[in-house]
């Protein structure tokens, strides 16, 4: 089967592979579409701190059974199904204490193991959750959404709350969607003008700067230092702040602000058993992502094309589509 491999920052193969078999405790999946996340591109870029080389991209995943062993989740060949692609260890102080998206041994599918860029994948049936309504794009996004469900269940957001979402890429929208639907206004800031005109066309105020208004809750989600560090004025006394996005740089933080206000600063680190509630919830039309695809390219074209997708103004989301087993 085709796969492609990130061999070295900015550098993809496209090989030949055979298939894999499932394992005992797993189902083949084949591997139908894969979003491209923002982590991804700092993979590609060499900027990410997790990433090792080489290594097959994908962790957010969809795709359909191919082969499953009898299990109690009711999963079949031929079911349509979002990968969760956290594997944690389950004996760890975190794992044990139910944070398993802090577990000490966690390896992530594409970041830490191979990913989806290939026509199948076996995995873990405990990662496997399915949908006989949404589509396999629909799928795919499951683990972007996570992010930012799990970033408004860490700051403990309570209906009626004012939040503000620094940085509308995915990450962001989704926090932004997730706080809605959990009561809160939520304006979103971002510098990005095609990024903010979509964010406002879903509903949501959006502005390039900072305004007087304080918030509640500020999810910040741009993976920037500087943009983080600052974050914290924004937030009103008795505030959270939450850093959804990841930078490797240190952040500076405005001590005496921080005390005088007595905010709680929040870090959000992937998601946790969430995945079934996020899947009720785009069924029941509480989320709706029907517009974030805004780009799209097959498996083949990655080596080619992956590079030109971080310089487009209008990206919001990409999807792979790996097609049929001979793609």
């Amino acid at each position: 089967m085709r796969q492609i491999l990130l061999q070295a920052p900015g550098e993809f193969i496209d090989r030949q592979v055979p298939s894999p078999e499932a394992s005992r405790g797993e189902a083949l999946v084949q591997i139908r579409a894969v979003g491209v996340c923002g982590s991804d591109f700092h993979a590609f870029a060499g900027r990410h701190p997790a990433y090792t080389y080489p290594r097959v991209l994908g962790h957010e995943l969809s795709g359909i059974i191919a082969d499953i062993p009898r299990n109690d989740k009711g999963i079949e060949i031929g079911d349509r199904c979002a990968i969760e692609p956290y594997i944690s260890c389950g004996k760890c102080r975190a794992c044990k204490a139910g944070r398993t998206n802090c577990c000490e041994q966690l390896r992530v599918i594409g970041i830490h193991v191979d990913g989806g860029m290939q026509p199948f994948l076996s995995v873990p049936l405990a990662l496997l959750h399915k949908s006989d309504i949404l589509s396999l794009d629909q799928l795919a996004l499951i683990e972007t959404l996570g992010i930012g469900a799990h970033a408004v269940v860490r700051s403990q957001l309570r209906n009626g709350e004012e939040a503000l979402v620094i940085g509308v890429g995915p990450i962001g929208l989704a926090a932004a969607q997730f706080a809605q639907a959990a009561g809160a206004t939520v304006r979103v800031m971002e510098k990005n003008e095609s990024r903010r005109s979509f964010a406002a066309r879903l509903g949501f105020e959006a502005q390039s700067e900072h305004d007087d208004r304080l918030a509640d809750i500020v999810f910040d989600a741009t993976g920037n230092a500087n943009s983080m560090g600052a974050s914290l004025r924004y937030a009103a006394p008795a505030g959270r702040v939450v850093y959804v996005g990841l930078t490797r740089d240190s952040i500076s933080i405005d001590n005496p602000l921080f005390h005088m206000r007595e905010m709680t600063l929040y870090a959000s680190r992937n998601s946790s058993g969430l995945f079934p509630r996020i899947i009720k919830m785009i069924e029941d039309h509480q989320i709706d992502t029907s517009s974030w695809i805004t780009n799209r390219l097959v498996l083949s074209e990655v080596p080619t094309r992956f590079k030109e997708l971080p310089g487009n103004a209008n990206l919001i989301k990409a999807i792979v589509d790996i097609g049929d087993i001979d793609s």
